[in-house]
């Protein structure tokens, strides 16, 4: 029996894995559910899964959730950062499955590292912005990073029983997104709800914008460095708009090996909570015959910049990374507030990290430091770019 806690519980990931625990209730107990601002959903998640803990994001909001919930006495209801801190290091959880969004996800995680909880990480930013201390925190405290994005879960399960020094190359497959095939000319008049609209995955806000605008596959060339200790140099994008193959591992004699699925992160994520057990969950198989044909092709960056600045972060290093992702949400939130472009997206990020000094061997202070920073450099730049 595992004991879980679920950071994010009523995000995208935190509800698929909710429903994978839901069908194996011999196999899977919910300790803690930690969410936002979302009370009324995480009501009805403490109502089906009863955990002795929920947190929201403030006072506000746990006093809300507390009206919802005057018939069940024994749930202890906390909020804010202290809160989040609780839920990743409480000390009946073996698993803490890190599903929130964005820069915030880093606190928690590197606590329930410490604190010697496995994670199951769909948190991509924790290792965007210290990915080197939060791989060094979990060696240190024998502590595994299982993960939860669907092309990261496909490399771990391809180099699964190989040697880690026989991998050479990794290939990220990417959908290409609502956008593929759309001309440059055009992108001015795109719409949040058109950027949203993905065409093959279901996820949330702000990874479906990224995902349009090519950011969240650079974001995960940075994260497939630190997890599987590769330079971003052996690492290509393919454009794959099927999205049926997830990724790709090359080994040192030729040999490729991928990993192949139905594009739905309930495998990926029920994989991260059993590993190294497969779960039957009812997943359907591709229609090879239907599909007809798997193709791929290189990305265009010049109609999506964003994929460039990304590897750039990467190459530099240091606080960048911090930055570049900062900057992204920050420009994100504009997009879907409707108070810049899409085009701007990648405009505010690349003038974000122009003005940027990357700070050398930087500590946890120093990345929360960039990353602060950069969020006021890129709303002063967004305050430029106002529709």
């Amino acid at each position: 029996m595992k004991r879980l806690t679920i950071l994010g519980s009523t995000g995208s990931i935190g509800c698929n894995a909710l429903k994978i625990a839901a069908m194996y209730p011999e196999r899977f107990t919910i300790k803690v559910l930690a969410a936002g601002r979302n009370v009324a959903l995480l009501a009805e998640q403490i109502d089906c899964f009863h955990p002795e803990m929920a947190v929201v994001l403030d006072e506000a909001c746990a006093g809300e959730l507390e009206k919802r919930l005057s018939h069940h006495k024994r749930v202890n209801i906390v909020y804010g950062e202290e809160g989040y801190t609780l839920a990743a290091t409480y000390e009946t959880v073996d698993l803490v499955v890190s599903a929130m969004v964005g820069a915030a996800g880093l606190i928690p995680t590197l606590a329930a590292i410490d604190a010697g909880k496995h994670v199951a990480l769909a948190n991509k930013e924790a290792l965007v912005m210290a990915g080197e201390i939060v791989m060094k925190r979990a060696a240190a405290a024998d502590v595994n990073i299982l993960p939860v994005d669907s092309e990261h879960s496909a490399i771990y399960q391809c180099i699964m029983g190989h040697n880690a020094e026989d991998m050479d190359k990794i290939f990220l497959t990417a959908s290409g997104g609502p956008f593929l095939n759309m001309p440059a000319d055009d992108f001015r008049q795109i719409e949040p709800g058109d950027a949203l609209n993905h065409p093959t995955w279901q996820m949330g806000k702000k990874i479906s914008i990224d995902s349009a605008t090519l950011m969240n596959k650079g974001l995960e060339v940075i994260e497939a460095t630190h997890l599987f200790d590769i330079s971003h140099a052996d690492i290509e994008i393919l454009i794959h708009p099927q999205s049926i193959v997830h990724s790709m591992v090359s080994f040192t004699d030729g040999s490729i090996f991928a990993q192949l699925g139905m594009p739905d992160m309930k495998g990926a994520i029920a994989y991260a909570m059993s590993s190294p057990d497969r779960l039957p969950i009812g997943q359907p198989l591709p229609d090879f015959p239907g599909i007809g044909s798997l193709t791929f092709d290189r990305p265009d960056t010049d109609r999506f910049p964003c994929l460039d600045l990304a590897f750039d972060a990467c190459s530099t290093g240091e606080t960048m990374p911090a930055v570049l992702n900062a900057a992204n949400e920050t420009a994100v939130h504009a997009f879907l507030d409707q108070r810049v472009s899409f085009e701007d997206i990648a405009g505010v990020i690349r003038e974000t990290m122009t003005h940027h000094t990357p700070f050398a061997n930087p500590g946890l202070s120093d990345i929360l430091d960039a990353d602060k920073w950069a969020r006021q450099a890129a709303t002063n730049e967004i305050r430029k770019r106002v529709i």
